[in-house]
């Protein structure tokens, strides 16, 4: 099963849900390869309870994803603490929109929600946790707060990422750390552009149905991360226009 663990249903966190800009991405995602994705879309997106809300109206819900075109979405959003930004949480339905409920007084940068609040929030649910973009802007973080990485899942190898160093010196770096907080290393690409999906994505060694089979697979390593040749250049040119699939705009 061909998964990408962090992907977005809206070209910005300002737009509207669109279902057909979706129905692109899902299309996108399957001439890719992928079997499955995480919709993890940010907590302080506009409007977040419309895009599940939307899937809800349109498609079937079962075990713990929506099936759409053929593709497992499952629920999941992007969560911004005090101490660490790109937090994935993955979940049921249910769980991601109450969390969201309970995470409206933090929306705001200047009143983020701390690592520990939200560690709480999710203690007695079933959640995949998985710490984003370890290269991107914090990895200082990930230098200073072992207490906090112990509560973590995985952390993610992101197509994003990539740009930062060369290829195999960015994914040597996460791997890396990966190594250093005994934590597995997932793939994602935070897609929120019909050319991201591909770029990275986790091949799991078995079909995954709910959050606990993905939780499962992910703890027990049983998955390889597949890393695309032009993974880190064939859309990343500063400058070009979010509509050319670069990863320029706010979705970090």
């Amino acid at each position: 099963m061909n998964f990408d663990f962090h992907t977005h249903g809206k070209l910005t966190k300002y737009d509207e849900f669109s279902l057909k800009y979706f129905r692109i991405l899902v299309k996108a995602a399957q001439e890719s390869g992928l079997d499955g994705f995480a919709l993890t879309e940010h907590f302080n997106t506009r409007h977040f309870f419309d895009v599940f809300g939307t899937l809800d109206d349109f498609y079937p819900y079962q075990d713990g994803y929506y099936l759409v075109e053929g593709i497992r979405v499952f629920p999941g959003i992007e969560v911004h603490t005090k101490e660490m930004d790109h937090l994935l949480l993955i979940a049921d339905r249910t769980v991601i929109r109450n969390l969201r409920m309970q995470l409206q007084p933090f929306t705001h940068k200047l009143n983020y929600i701390s690592f520990e609040k939200l560690m709480d929030l999710v203690k007695l649910e079933e959640v995949l946790v998985i710490g984003g973009h370890p290269l991107a802007h914090q990895k200082a973080y990930f230098e200073l707060y072992p207490s906090h990485l112990e509560k973590l899942d995985a952390i993610e190898l992101n197509a994003k990422d990539l740009s930062i160093l060369s290829t195999t010196e960015s994914v040597q770096e996460v791997y890396y750390l990966g190594m250093r907080l005994a934590k597995p290393v997932v793939g994602g690409t935070s897609a929120f552009h019909k050319n991201h999906y591909g770029r990275v994505y986790t091949k799991l060694h078995t079909t995954c149905s709910t959050v606990r089979d993905l939780k499962r697979a992910v703890q027990n390593e049983q998955f390889t991360v597949k890393v695309a040749p032009a993974a880190s250049g064939m859309f990343l040119h500063n400058g070009a226009a979010p509509e050319l699939g670069v990863w320029g705009e706010p979705y970090l």
